[in-house]
């Protein structure tokens, strides 16, 4: 019998701390919110791919938020999270996380093989209610789905939901305490409609997968650390829609009463943090946000701030950043958009003060020094900061104070202020 999962609250965010130096400032942020009356989970989150590249261990991201929990008395529910974890990544997992996102999207569209296609007739024959349309509570025409429709589905997810299915069992074997499950199908091509993650989750309750979030993938652009680009009110039809589809699927397939919606690369959607909140209200449901790696961002932004040798490394970071665009972006080229032509060379941005590179990075939209080429390829530079080791983390210590503002401040004020506050706080010049 797999052990019994905690309860995810119904507000969670996904933070990155990537050099684990941040705990203690994120957790800043969730203490304001807590102040106003909203009380939203940290989930402390890296991927394996960041822990390569920074030289870190599944184990120093528990370190870290338990340091911080410890010292600034956090009475409420935290997490931490295997981010994006696969069946060959997870071991180094099992014993430092209590969350774990298991990445199916490569498994998307692999062709069933005979086996798979008697599973999609049992499927059926399983899920007769699929078969036709399906009336859902909150969207108003049933959803499109018919005998072959509901196959060429499940025929395009089935090995997706095996997966899962195969690495939930192989989490839940490899644990006593129980733990949080999301599945992650973002990372892919062509969004889910919601027929289709009616059907998902019909598939993944089928395999025993007692998820609590499931990140889909939405229309639109969602760029590593800049605001959506794409149809706001077609993401907002989508969004309520989905938010539907989960509530049936939790009642017809008994899935866990907590499930919600994930929205990863949520870092910076300004555009969209209005229309989940009224989505959220209007239903009463939750949602995860993952912000991950913009926390980075605000540690340079601090650096370039604090002049002296903090603002030379941000110069030199990003010096050498320029120079090695293609190697760097190239992993990350379905995330990001720079314009190289807005790029200052790193002799022109050598002259810049502080202050300005600062608000070249920082991310309000309405401030005319704002940049967003200069913000999407810093995103990405990170490991360069990593290859500085300690001449980094020791500016980090040095420069604490300023550091630790910007990084509560992003979080709180760019971010939940917006989504659970309901406050605008990105429409006017430097915050």
């Amino acid at each position: 019998m797999p052990p019994q999962p905690p309860s995810l609250p119904r507000f969670s965010i996904g933070v990155g701390d990537r050099f684990a130096h941040e705990a203690e400032a994120q957790l800043a942020a969730f203490e304001r919110l807590a102040e106003c009356g909203v009380v939203a989970a940290p989930v402390w989150n890296k991927s394996h791919r960041e822990h390569s590249f920074v030289g870190s261990r599944p184990g120093d991201v528990l370190a870290a938020a338990k340091a911080a929990v410890q010292k600034r008395g956090w009475e409420h529910p935290w997490f931490v999270d295997a981010d994006h974890i696969r069946l060959d990544t997870v071991d180094g997992y099992l014993a430092s996380a209590d969350f774990f996102t298991i990445d199916v999207a490569e498994q998307i569209g692999s062709p069933a093989d005979d086996a798979g296609r008697g599973e999609l007739d049992d499927f059926l024959e399983r899920h007769p209610e699929l078969t036709g349309p399906v009336a859902v509570e909150g969207i108003a025409r049933p959803l499109p789905l018919s005998a072959d429709e509901a196959r060429r589905i499940a025929g395009h997810y089935l090995a997706a939901c095996r997966e899962a299915g195969a690495i939930y069992r192989h989490i839940a074997a490899g644990r006593t305490t129980g733990f949080v499950t999301e599945v992650s199908m973002d990372e892919t091509q062509q969004p889910q409609t919601p027929p289709e993650l009616l059907v998902i989750l019909a598939m993944l309750a089928d395999e025993g997968v007692p998820l609590q979030t499931i990140a889909p993938k939405f229309s639109g652009r969602f760029n590593k650390g800049v605001d959506y680009v794409g149809d706001t009110a077609r993401f907002a039809r989508e969004f309520a829609d989905d938010i539907a589809v989960l509530a049936h699927a939790v009642a017809a397939y008994g899935l866990p009463e907590s499930l919600k919606l994930s929205v990863h690369s949520g870092s910076d959607k300004f555009s969209l943090y209005p229309l989940i909140r009224e989505a959220t209200a209007r239903s009463g449901a939750g949602f995860h946000l993952k912000t991950a790696g913009t926390t980075w961002l605000e540690e340079l932004i601090g650096l370039a701030e604090a002049g002296g040798d903090g603002l030379d490394l941000a110069r030199e970071i990003y010096a050498e950043a320029v120079a090695g665009i293609d190697e760097l972006t190239g992993p990350y080229a379905s995330v990001i958009d720079i314009d190289r032509s807005q790029l200052p060379s790193a002799v022109e941005l050598a002259g810049w003060s502080g202050p300005r590179l600062a608000a070249a990075i920082r991310h309000v939209p309405h401030n005319p020094e704002f940049n967003p080429s200069i913000r999407q390829l810093l995103h990405v530079a990170f490991k360069l900061a990593a290859n500085r080791g300690s001449r980094y983390t020791d500016l980090l210590e040095a420069n604490r104070e300023i550091v630790a503002r910007q990084v509560t401040d992003n979080l709180f004020q760019r971010h939940m202020r917006p989504l659970l506050l309901g406050e605008d706080t990105n429409a006017g010049g430097p915050a």
